[in-house]
């Protein structure tokens, strides 16, 4: 009698990958490559409700001292990355948009254009600008 194959869990950021090659080093400690990869990460993190990668990952002039998880959250449906533009070796932006419905309601789409800055080799979200 043969093994069942092992269960992929795949990615909820959108590249097509399974999780443990994708998101999940980065949830693990590993660097994100570059400001693309740190945002499709903190996207799976609220899909997955990781407040403490969503913490660290966010940089410390803005972080806020906590997120909640306890009241009704939404269930996120899929995101969509419009453009990565990096500004310099330091800065970089993200626009996106992200799917998400609240208990039984309509379908959101939530535009947003953030910011992100390099320091020590690592990549934090800063803030971003909904549209």
């Amino acid at each position: 009698m043969s093994k069942p194959a092992p269960v992929v869990e795949p990615c909820p950021c959108g590249r097509g990958r399974a999780y443990a090659a994708c998101c999940g080093p980065l949830h693990a400690g590993a660097p994100a490559a570059d400001a693309e990869a740190l945002m499709r990460s903190r996207y799976v993190a609220y899909v997955r409700g990781d407040a403490d990668y969503l913490r660290a990952s966010w940089h410390a002039s803005t972080r806020p001292d906590a997120i909640d998880f306890e009241a009704p959250q939404p269930v996120w449906l899929g995101l969509d990355v419009k453009a990565h533009d990096v500004v310099d070796a330091a800065h970089a932006e993200v626009e996106f948009v992200a799917r998400y419905r609240v208990g039984g309601g309509s379908v959101v789409r939530m535009r947003e254009r953030s910011r992100f800055v390099r320091e020590d080799g690592r990549w934090f979200y800063v803030d971003g600008d909904l549209s």
